[in-house]
């Protein structure tokens, strides 16, 4: 609920002699948007004043009463009966202010050793700390899905693409497993950009530190951190872990996008390799035989919002003096639009992946109808002594003898194949099976069904650790 309080009192205006112009507060306020910080700011506010009384700058009936009325301002933030308001410019003012109201004068004793400065960074890393918590749990339940798919799936044959042609065979499973690979680096970097998030910067006040002797270390403690700035001009200005964090959620959605494609094509008629259920598609309002994958479309476009906010980032603090300035209140939006988009998308795939029907058959019959086997035969008469390079050319020939007389290669006759290299022999062709190019990858991250199988067992391992 925002409100825009006349001649409203500013706690920063004892040296100001004419109120604010509509336009400018308006302009500057960000109440609109921070406030998504009020639970943060609180519990900030919270650990702030028990370091105050730890220290002797205020005593424990002021404590309580400071605990007691952020409390109460937070149930009423919960229920939806907190009077926002513009003229308080922010959520630390509006908070701040309500405490006043309710508590007297022992509210105006919480600022102390502390600046709107180091009040948002802190703020924001409490914020983004758990949001990459939230994050990394949903991508944890995105691997279980896709491992959950991918089990039955080891022997289920489908094309390898490499520019999206026909290249070898591979297990449905093998390329399952790629996607929760490239899902585990993001979890992984998530994680390590945690480690800097993770740093208090309350205490650095608006630049400069404070004059008063606060125990920062107890703080940190009482608000989970692992460490604490060590430069106050840094800590009030650093915006990396923002920017870090949109760098490391822009490289989730490319892998979100890309899987998006792949589900796009595999449910057209053109491939038929899946099929997603009703629930995950919708309809034409003009052709009603259409079923649309609206929700992979969707992930896919919505990528570009987080490359977006990156970006906005990264101008935002391109050229800034140290230390804080006014345009880092343009780092909240671009922050809390990405976690969103990031969550949802997430969220959509959590659910859609492990609902994905496979249709073998038609995967199959895709692998058998692009010469995917091709690179086994050569190395079949590398094997029979043939240089590599000769046996590249000798099954290209091959390949080209099939498109003519529109066969597989297993389906050219021995004689026409031996013209061509007398090592192409019926043993060869007959070699020449989609199993039995699956099995011969037997190699730690090959496509053979047993290393596979190995692979899921081992990142269900690695998952639980």
């Amino acid at each position: 609920m925002l409100t825009v309080k006349d001649k409203i009192h500013k706690l920063w205006g004892g040296r100001f002699r004419e109120a604010t112009d509509a336009f400018v507060e308006n302009f500057t306020a960000s109440v609109t948007f921070d406030q998504t910080l009020a639970f943060y700011d609180i519990a900030g506010s919270i650990a702030h004043a028990t370091m105050l009384q730890a220290i002797g700058i205020i005593n424990s009936a002021e404590l309580k009463q400071i605990q007691a009325g952020l409390e109460s301002i937070a149930e009423d933030i919960s229920s939806d009966n907190f009077s926002w308001s513009v003229g308080l410019e922010d959520v630390h003012m509006n908070i701040e202010q309500a405490l006043i109201d309710r508590i007297g004068v022992t509210g105006k004793k919480l600022h102390t050793g502390r600046s709107r400065n180091d009040q948002v960074a802190t703020d924001l890393r409490l914020y983004l700390r758990d949001m990459i918590d939230l994050i990394c749990s949903k991508i944890r339940e995105l691997q279980l899905g896709i491992l959950g798919l991918a089990e039955p799936e080891t022997e289920t044959v489908m094309p390898g693409f490499t520019h999206l042609q026909v290249a070898q065979p591979v297990s449905f499973a093998h390329h399952l497993m790629a996607w929760f690979e490239m899902v585990d680096r993001d979890f992984d970097r998530f994680m390590d950009c945690r480690k800097r998030v993770n740093s208090l910067p309350l205490g650095a006040a608006a630049l400069a530190g404070t004059n008063w002797p606060i125990d920062r270390h107890l703080t940190a403690d009482l608000l989970g951190f692992d460490l604490v700035a060590t430069n106050s001009l840094d800590a009030v200005s650093d915006r990396d872990f923002a920017i870090e964090f949109c760098g490391a959620a822009s490289i989730l959605m490319v892998h979100l996008s890309r899987w998006a494609e792949e589900m796009i094509l595999w449910v057209s008629p053109q491939f038929r390799f899946i099929e997603l259920p009703d629930r995950f598609c919708t309809g034409s309002s003009i052709m009603p035989q259409k079923k649309n994958p609206d929700l992979p479309e969707l992930v896919r476009g919505k990528s570009g919002r987080v490359f977006g906010s990156l970006i906005s980032l990264l101008s935002m603090m391109k050229g800034q003096p140290l230390a804080y300035n006014k345009d880092n209140q343009e780092d909240k939006e671009p922050l809390f639009d990405t976690v969103t988009t990031v969550l949802e998308s997430l969220t959509a795939f959590a659910e859609m992946i492990p609902a994905i029907v496979p249709q073998r058959d038609k995967m199959r019959a895709a692998a058998e109808d692009g010469f995917s086997t091709a690179t086994d035969l050569a190395d079949y008469l590398v094997s029979k002594g043939l240089p590599f390079r000769d046996a590249h050319d000798v099954v290209g020939k091959l390949v080209a003898l099939a498109i003519e007389l529109e066969s597989t290669l297993t389906e050219i006759p021995v004689a026409q194949a031996v013209a061509i290299n007398a090592l192409i022999d019926e043993e060869a062709l007959k070699r020449l099976t989609l199993e039995n190019s699956l099995a011969a990858k037997d190699q730690i991250g090959g496509t053979a069904p047993k290393q596979v199988r190995r692979a899921i067992l081992d990142a269900r391992q690695r998952i639980k650790s």
